[in-house]
């Protein structure tokens, strides 16, 4: 968090810096800036079921700059949200978010991606039933893989769930964004059926769980 601190304070100086000297060309500054902040984020990728969940459930989260529903984990390149439902590609239907580590921690994300799933399941979460929907972490660092390692083992150990946790945790491969009408999915579609029932309740629940996880309004 002090870096973070820091690194605010050292950007609204060059602000003010470009402001005090005359140059006023902020365009190029600001893209400075932008490249700057996303040097300092890094990547997840979770599959815990039907992703308009998933990323309706992290784009909430305070620290995560950003959330994309794509496909992940399969054998064919640039696949189809109908292919993938067709279970012969291989792949889950997952999230892949940026987040700031100095805000959220990796360990943070795996807690709120096991607590608003059943990783018990194999290849189905509630009624979506189908491999795509098993649940997998898909590490893009070694450190992501021991973190996630370490914490499903401890998790078992505890006996938080009645049965075994099948979730998988396997190095992070290409990462398709799923097509246009699937992002955002929740936010522009509250009161679809699926989204009103299924996914508005686990949001609520989240929210309510995680008060101190959220963004600010």
């Amino acid at each position: 968090m002090k870096k973070h601190v820091l690194f605010m304070l050292f950007i609204i100086f060059i602000s003010l810096f470009f402001n005090l000297t005359g140059f006023a060309n902020f365009e190029t500054l600001n893209s400075h800036i932008k490249i700057m902040q996303e040097n300092t984020l890094q990547k997840a990728t979770f599959g815990s079921g039907c992703f308009w969940c998933t990323e309706a459930i992290f784009e909430l989260v305070e620290g995560v700059d950003s959330v994309a529903s794509g496909y992940t984990g399969g054998k064919i390149k640039n696949p189809t949200y109908e292919q993938v439902c067709s279970e012969k590609t291989g792949h889950a239907e997952a999230i892949q978010l940026t987040f700031d580590p100095e805000v959220i921690s990796y360990d943070e994300l795996l807690e709120i991606f096991w607590k608003t799933h059943d990783p018990t399941t194999l290849n189905r979460q509630g009624n979506d039933a189908g491999t795509q929907y098993r649940s997998v972490i898909f590490y893009n660092s070694e450190e992501q893989k021991q973190l996630a390692e370490k914490y499903k083992e401890a998790l078992d150990k505890s006996g938080a769930w009645e049965h075994p946790i099948v979730t998988e945790i396997l190095p992070a491969t290409e990462f398709y964004k799923a097509e246009n009408y699937h992002q955002d999915y929740y936010s522009n579609n509250p009161n679809q059926g699926y989204c009103a029932f299924i996914i508005t309740p686990k949001v609520e629940k989240f929210k309510e769980v995680f008060k101190d996880k959220l963004k600010e309004k």
